[in-house]
């Protein structure tokens, strides 16, 4: 029967902030490390924040070749490099995959924005050299699916392949659909996460218009302070996170490790605002509620949330109010926090470099700190694990992410036993 299926993580990658592979991004998790600097890529003089989360050291030509690389938008190149430290992690050989596997291997990989910085530039070049002279990949260049395509392009996977795109909670989006088609017996394997690439004059620009963004220039280190009560908005990052999800006995056929098993997942909307949360976090609630449900458990068997905890003033209070309405005394008993003190907010990306760090709490049981605190918020009062990790049994991690909009999600990750 389809609703046995049993969905298991096989596979991870990550370009991030904080290092060029999934080991790095932990590794950076367990030292508390900052990925946050001021900016490199371009002149900020003329923006309110001069700083944000910024790869570094990354070399598409690692990943792809030099001609492939130059059509794609840096985001693209993340998702490639990100989803084949994956498939390679998983023990996935492409070449040697007969046609029925390929057909039954899909992509979901979303991005919250797309290629920004081609649209800048194509802009520009529209505007000073005519219509004449926009280069002919602009439009593959910049469109959000185009990660997926690329992807099952390179790979020859012909299984479903798509993009949802729902601002920052684009990689849950496509985590859960990849989680619900092999749970309906569609697909055996789907690559999925997401990536971003918005550290650009606009993308800052438009988020310090918006009043989203932290200005806190003097000190951009500890700018991302999540629960922190001086916290003044979110720090940009970039990056990609991909995840292997596989069904449990396709996994258990191919000898593969399994990281962890998929359980849960929870969607809603806040009905709200464009951008604001629900000041009483309902949609949030609704949201892990769900996934609860769907992983069949109770609100005293989660040990661990990774809160979508994005340093804004509204953000942190809204998550904080849903996860003690829902928990209530437990709520105080677990774990939460917020690797976004570390990452900055990675937009469409952020949910799946969160899950990796949800996936490695639960495997290693240890969680992952919220670094920055400096300064207790009183509508802010649960266990945030703040400044160092903290060791303890992690059985089941929940991941939030929520996107401007109103859009939520949950997923909820269990530790593998066999």
């Amino acid at each position: 029967m389809a609703d046995k299926r049993r969905v298991v993580v096989t596979g991870m990658g990550a370009i991030s902030p904080l290092g060029l592979t999934a080991d790095e991004l932990w590794e950076g998790f367990m030292n508390g490390k900052t990925g946050a600097a001021n900016i490199t890529k371009f002149d900020t003089s003329k923006l309110k924040t001069h700083f944000a989360c910024e790869v570094k050291g990354f070399d598409p030509q690692d990943y792809i070749d030099r001609k492939a690389a130059r059509r794609m938008d840096p985001f693209a190149q993340y998702a490639m490099a990100s989803s084949g430290q994956a498939i390679k992690d998983s023990n996935l050989n492409p070449d040697k995959m007969s046609n029925e596997e390929k057909d039954r291997t899909g992509v979901l990989f979303g991005s919250g924005i797309g290629g920004m910085g081609t649209f800048s530039d194509q802009a520009v070049v529209n505007a000073t050299q005519g219509p004449s002279r926009i280069s002919p990949f602009f439009i593959p260049m910049m469109i959000p699916d185009i990660a997926a395509g690329q992807i099952s392009i390179q790979y020859g996977f012909r299984g479903p392949n798509y993009c949802i795109v729902s601002a920052c909670a684009t990689a849950n989006n496509n985590m859960i659909d990849a989680y619900l088609l092999i749970k309906q017996d569609l697909v055996d394997i789907i690559i999925t996460g997401g990536a971003e690439a918005s550290i650009t004059e606009l993308g800052i620009g438009g988020f310090n218009a918006s009043r989203a963004l932290s200005t806190r220039n003097d000190n951009p280190e500890t700018a991302s302070r999540p629960f922190d009560a001086t916290r003044d908005g979110f720090v940009m990052g970039e990056g990609s996170g991909a995840l292997i999800l596989e069904e449990y006995k396709h996994a258990l056929k191919r000898g593969v490790k399994i990281y962890a098993e998929v359980i849960g997942v929870g969607l809603s909307a806040d009905a709200h605002h464009i951008t604001a949360p629900h000041p009483e976090g309902k949609g949030a609630i609704l949201s892990m509620k769900m996934a609860m449900k769907t992983a069949e458990i109770n609100t005293d068997d989660v040990d661990y949330i990774n809160m979508h905890g994005t340093s804004t003033p509204l953000g942190d209070i809204g998550e904080t109010k849903a996860i003690k309405s829902l928990f209530g005394d437990h709520a105080y008993k677990m774990n939460v926090s917020s690797t976004k003190s570390m990452t900055g907010h990675l937009l469409g990306a952020a949910g799946a470099v969160e899950a990796i760090a949800t996936i490695l709490a639960v495997k290693n049981d240890v969680v992952p700190p919220t670094i920055n605190f400096e300064n207790p918020d009183p509508e802010c009062d649960l266990n945030y694990t703040f400044n160092k990790p903290e060791k303890r049994t992690v059985n089941i991690g929940m991941s939030n992410a929520f996107g401007f909009g109103g859009h939520n999600t949950s997923v909820v990750f269990k530790k593998y036993d066999g």
